[in-house]
């Protein structure tokens, strides 16, 4: 017998034996577990049914705020976008608004400059008709006049011309030499004028 035990024909076979007991422990085993898997598997909360169909409050209030939450930031932006559509429309109204300003201010300045060039070549006619004058005789004719306007045209005359006027000026009364201080003044105070501005 222990010669058969250590032939090499029963070697064979016992290691043939243990492979296939193995092999059927190992089988039985997985079949087993399969089946615990599968009941694990139709029953995960315990009978309650499949895991996505499992309801959490927690979850359904999340859900709920961050669906608020997006439709007010959609509602958010709406507003933002139609505010800078306004914004937009108002700008473009105001730019429209200032270069009709702008164009006006300088049709304004060209005009009060084409008024100023004609007054100013105006006064110094007047000047100089009443410089040709006797100074008498100009001086009745100014005492009818605006100070403004005696001051503007005594500007524009020479010294030799204004002064005889403001001398007689000053000898008609008291309150006429007070008009003639009082130009005097203004013509202290006036802007000096270049000599190309005179005649």
């Amino acid at each position: 017998m222990i010669r058969l035990l250590q032939s090499g024909w029963m070697t064979v076979v016992l290691g043939a034996l243990t492979y296939l007991g193995v092999t059927a422990v190992l089988v039985a085993s997985s079949k087993s577990l399969t089946q615990h898997h599968e009941t694990v598997e139709s029953e995960p909360t315990g009978g309650r049914g499949p895991s996505w169909d499992f309801s959490n409050p927690e979850v359904d209030r999340l859900i709920a705020e961050l669906t608020k939450e997006k439709q007010a930031l959609t509602t958010r932006e709406q507003q933002l976008n139609e505010l800078a559509t306004r914004l937009q429309a108002e700008r473009s109204e105001i730019n429209q608004v200032t270069q009709t300003v702008y164009r006006l201010q300088q049709e304004f300045d060209r005009n009060v400059l084409r008024v100023r060039d004609d007054e100013t070549a105006n006064l110094r006619k007047l000047a100089k008709i009443y410089s040709t004058m006797t100074p008498e005789g100009a001086t009745l004719i100014i005492r009818q006049l605006e100070d403004e306007e005696i001051a503007k045209m005594l500007v524009i005359m020479k010294e030799s011309e204004a002064a005889p006027l403001l001398e007689n000026l000053a000898k008609l009364g008291e309150a006429e030499a007070k008009r003639a201080a009082a130009l005097s003044e203004r013509l202290r105070k006036s802007i000096r004028r270049t000599p190309s501005d005179k005649q």
